[in-house]
């Protein structure tokens, strides 16, 4: 068996049918699916099988004289003939050259008893039909249902189809409607042969294959090729020999007509899902869109509400700590404002916060999950909106579930107490315990001057009292300078970690979104592309 040599761009357009099967699966119609995969099994076993043989079939309806030229071109009585129709009921083969030709036969299940060799003796003179194997259909408008089936497939399989009409029913319906209609764009691989031609007056046959032309231009044939016939007289079998020996020479036919079903297939596929604009739609999810859907996915579980709520409580709670003693005792006096605040369960309201807000904002979330998929699929084909849209909702359902879990997990700690707020709070009762000890010292030199217990003289000196007032009145004011600059160290630290809370809830909240939504999305923008890509390359 030789190389098959195929035409060049013929191989890139199989490899480019091969993933238009493989990613049209759910996109494309079903039929036209699997009549794309009918096309790409046919070529590929095609290619496999002789490249030295060219199938030709010879079809045709009832009556059309087919097993008679069938005859005719083989120069055999290898079909029967006879009145009674459909007279084949099984597919015969005349094989010009029989050496490597049993493969192929045996992929056109031609029956062994159906299959006849040209003998050498009798080929003299038609060495250009070596390689030929001639089929005899049975008629694809028999009553028979089998044979209807068997003369549908094989006219599929065959490299080049000759159609048999006869002067009756050369218009007939059931031909051109089912066949010839649908075989638009094969013209260099298929013939008709007009026969019976002896029925017809010389001027008669001229008008009905200028009519027949016109009939097949007006159905897709651009060129036909049309070879009035007779059996009876031989009119016209060397005319049809010549165009069957020219397709058997070339060795083109097979190629030909692997080209025709391509480009039939890509017409078929261009009308379904046009490639137009299509490769313009984005192949992944850009930047700008992640970071839209993580901003969507923050408002929607109260990212921003969660942050606040923790600074504030952050800079009330730190009062406790940091702040200057004495306004705090005094204002325990008036009703306390941290009460309504219930800072002992702080922290579970913070994750309440953090958690709830999922829940409550699904729709938010499926909000946010729905802009994302229109942005991507502005001006694509339904079926792949709708297939984008199907991908981004996906693993939606586990979103909302996905956030509360992992921003649970970074709740803030409200009961955490920084090292410096305890230092600072020593400080500050050190100056508490200055400022008491000087208004000890004050009351005994005001009350009791010179009176001050043995080895304690100076308490009782008043000469040193303006100095224990200005030790007071020091001790008041750096108190109360070390409480508001504490208090802005204490509003600095809440900001910042305000911002450390939300930057962490930020990229967990976009993790959780790159696996559960933008993932599957990209997956189906990427299959979109690849299969648009495809449906260009098929074109050649």
């Amino acid at each position: 068996m030789t190389t098959v040599t195929t035409k060049p761009g013929l191989a890139p357009r199989l490899t480019a049918l091969t993933k238009i099967v493989e990613l049209g699966g759910g996109r494309l119609d079903a039929k036209l699916h699997s009549e794309a995969g009918t096309v790409l099994q046919q070529a590929g076993e095609r290619l496999k099988l002789s490249s030295d043989h060219t199938v030709v079939a010879l079809a045709g309806g009832t009556g059309s004289g087919k097993s008679s030229l069938f005859n005719a071109v083989s120069g055999l009585e290898l079909s029967p003939t006879g009145v009674r129709r459909p007279t084949t009921a099984r597919t015969h083969a005349c094989v010009w050259g029989l050496e490597g030709a049993g493969p192929l036969l045996d992929w056109l299940q031609i029956q062994w008893r159906h299959r006849f060799a040209r003998a050498s003796a009798l080929d003299k003179g038609e060495s250009q039909l070596h390689g030929l194997i001639l089929l005899d259909l049975p008629d694809h408008d028999s009553i028979r249902a089998l044979t209807d089936t068997e003369a549908d497939r094989l006219i599929g399989l065959a490299d080049l189809v000759v159609w048999v009409l006869d002067p009756q029913k050369y218009a007939d319906a059931s031909t051109h409607r089912r066949y010839v209609t649908e075989l638009a764009g094969h013209d260099a691989v298929t013939v008709f042969a007009l026969n019976q031609s002896d029925r017809l007056a010389p001027e008669e046959l001229a008008e009905l294959v200028i009519d027949l032309n016109d009939l097949l231009r007006r159905e897709g044939v651009e060129h036909p090729t049309v070879v009035p016939t007779s059996t009876v007289s031989g009119r016209g079998i060397d005319s049809l020999k010549s165009v069957i020996a020219a397709a058997v020479s070339r060795r083109r036919a097979a190629m030909q007509k692997l080209e025709a079903d391509l480009d039939r297939l890509q017409s078929r596929l261009a009308q379904s899902m046009p490639v137009g604009s299509a490769l313009s739609a984005p192949a992944s999810v850009d930047e700008a869109r992640r970071l839209g859907l993580t901003d969507a996915l923050c408002d929607a579980v109260g990212v921003p509400a969660v942050g606040e709520a923790m600074e504030n409580i952050y800079a009330e709670r730190s009062d406790q700590w940091v702040g200057w003693p004495y306004p705090r005792w005094i204002a325990r006096l008036r009703p306390d404002p941290l009460k309504s605040l219930r800072l002992e369960d702080i922290a579970d309201e913070v994750r309440g916060i953090a958690t709830g807000s999922v829940s409550a904002q699904s729709a938010e979330v499926n909000n946010a999950v729905q802009a994302l998929a229109d942005g991507l699929t502005a001006g694509m084909h339904p079926v792949w909106r709708t297939a984008v849209h199907k991908a981004a909702r996906s693993r939606a359902g586990k979103l909302p579930e996905a956030l509360t879990k992992d921003l649970t997990e970074v709740a803030p700690q409200l009961d955490r107490v920084p090292g410096w707020w305890r230092v600072l709070k020593v400080w500050q009762y050190l100056l508490v315990v200055a400022f008491v000890l000087g208004l000890a010292w004050l009351a005994v030199g005001l009350l009791a001057p010179g009176q001050a217990p043995g080895g304690m003289e100076l308490l009782g000196d008043t000469a040193a009292l303006p100095w224990v007032g200005l030790m007071m009145a020091s001790v008041l004011g750096l108190g109360a300078l070390s409480g508001i600059a504490s208090r802005n160290f204490v509003e600095l630290g809440a900001s910042k970690e305000r911002e450390r809370l939300e930057r962490e809830m930020r990229r967990r909240v976009s993790a959780v979104a790159e696996t559960t939504v933008v993932e599957p999305v990209e997956q189906e923008l990427g299959r979109h592309h690849a299969f648009y890509t495809a449906l260009r390359g098929l074109s050649g």
